[in-house]
């Protein structure tokens, strides 16, 4: 049993939670118990939230060259630990070595993006219209950010969050994930202690929801709640984070569709569809939950898809050969199970796939799938691809559109021009023309519309969510007042 990880974080120092209750982290896919770690209390929340607050106007007073030399020092430390977080990355949340390492790229960018958010936190000067006055407008962080990190993502989603935060001058306060607590908590204690970054800026408490969860997002002290997961509890953050006017970055789940026209490559849009379906099991919040064909190219398409699917490696996800791992958990195993279930009594089709052995779930493939369908309506979050066929292209952004999601999306065709007049039609915040669904760029805005979230990540976006605006006014002469 590995122990490395079975204390809490909390102003540098690594302690023993104070709840009398224990998470235990299992290894999806062998079933084994990697470690027990004692969870953490309001009294552990406490402290680190104080710590974090109390380090933060030391943090954001120090000169561009201190942060960015730190978020160097990260840099080189991420890359001398790689290995380590790749097979952390394996062994506790199933991703699969090709996986893991497009997850710790993307997190290694949003860093590298990170480092120049301190010389872009510019403001600006404008006139008056009082005589003898201008108007300044600083940019300054918020303060304490409350970060609650994902499991599908881990690594990466809380990277997301932290590396911005923390280089726009705010600390911060980790939960993770109770299946991911290394992955999307602990490993970035860890990781910013051995870059030297001082005591107090990264917390992070590893405890059950029902103990400290609310009082995550309720306490006073973080000004900002970000949180990537399901749209059911990014609701209940919202509405709680709301009434007591604390702001949100919210990315939630999706229902991405990828729309394949007439005048499509065929055998490229099959190729690119199994990746945006099946990387990591299909758990990820971009991740093809409707692939809508042509009905002129449907059957074709089918036929590649299949040819295409019946090959990829399902498995151990330590073999670098499998791209297709194991679900999160049994329960998410088996709730998949019933989704083919209840989708065939529906009136689907299953084609391919379907046969599940503990939390590993063959790559599968259901045709004759209507829009009205439970499997269609909802977030698949598996190794579950369902083909639909349109008519013509009204019936293609009706399908798109007959969501409350909006997150990402793709359209494949021929013609790039007439891909991007059909994107602007439907309802979402990302959306691909030739190419699938899954893309993160750490410069570019990420996020989505409706149910799929408030906010964007990335980029100068990020830096806009995670400061405010000062206006301070200064009057140069003495101003007449009419008393």
């Amino acid at each position: 049993m590995d122990t490395s990880y079975t204390k809490q974080y909390i102003n540098g120092e690594w302690k023993v939670g104070s709840s009398e209750k224990t998470i235990k982290n299992i290894n999806p896919y062998t079933g084994e118990e990697i470690f027990t770690i004692r969870s953490a209390d309001k009294s552990d929340l406490d402290k680190a939230y104080e710590a974090a607050y109390m380090t933060q106007p030391e943090w954001a007073n120090k000169t561009v060259a201190e942060k960015q030399g730190l978020f160097q020092k990260l840099v080189d430390v991420m890359l001398e630990e790689k290995e380590t977080i790749i097979e952390w990355l394996i062994k506790e949340s199933g991703s699969t070595h090709i996986k893991a390492m497009i997850e710790f790229d993307a997190a290694l960018g949003i860093v590298k993006e990170s480092m120049s958010f301190p010389t872009r936190m510019k403001g600006y000067i404008f006139p008056s219209i009082f005589p003898n006055k201008e108007n300044r407008i600083y940019r300054i962080p918020k303060g304490v950010v409350a970060v609650i990190g994902p499991w599908n993502f881990p690594f990466h989603l809380t990277m997301r969050s932290v590396a911005p935060a923390l280089a726009t001058g705010n600390t911060v306060v980790v939960k993770p994930a109770s299946d991911t607590p290394v992955t999307s908590g602990l490993i970035f204690g860890s990781l910013f202690e051995k870059a030297g970054f001082p005591k107090g800026l990264v917390n992070v408490l590893v405890g059950k929801g029902s103990e400290i969860g609310d009082e995550f997002v309720l306490h006073p002290i973080p000004k900002i709640i970000s949180f990537t997961g399901s749209t059911e509890v990014g609701r209940r953050i919202g509405e709680r984070a709301g009434k007591y006017l604390k702001d949100v970055a919210l990315e939630l789940g999706g229902n991405n569709v990828m729309i394949v026209l007439k005048d499509a490559n065929i055998e490229k849009a099959a190729k690119a569809a199994a990746f945006g379906k099946f990387l990591h099991q299909g758990q990820i919040c971009m991740a093809l939950n409707r692939i809508v064909v042509a009905k002129e190219i449907y059957e074709e398409f089918i036929e590649h898809f299949i040819k295409i699917v019946s090959k990829l490696p399902y498995g151990d996800p330590a073999d670098k050969s499998t791209f297709v791992g194991p679900v999160i958990n049994k329960e998410q195993a088996d709730r998949l199970e019933e989704v083919v279930k209840t989708s065939i009594e529906q009136g689907a089709e299953l084609i391919y796939g379907g046969k599940v052995e503990g939390c590993l779930m063959q790559p599968t493939v259901l045709r004759n799938v209507s829009n009205d369908m439970d499997i269609a309506q909802k977030e698949i979050f598996g190794p579950i691809a369902t083909i639909l066929k349109f008519e013509d292209e009204e019936e293609a952004i009706e399908i798109a559109n007959g969501s409350p999601y909006g997150l990402s999306g793709s359209i494949f065709t021929e013609d790039r021009h007439h891909g991007v007049e059909l994107a602007m039609k439907i309802e979402t915040g990302m959306i691909h023309i030739n190419d699938q669904s899954v893309n993160d760029e750490a410069h570019i805005p990420f996020g989505g519309e409706k149910d799929s979230g408030v906010g964007r990540f990335n980029g100068e976006w990020a830096i806009e969510k995670f400061t405010t605006v000062k206006w301070i006014g200064v009057q140069s002469g003495y101003r007449e007042f009419p008393l």
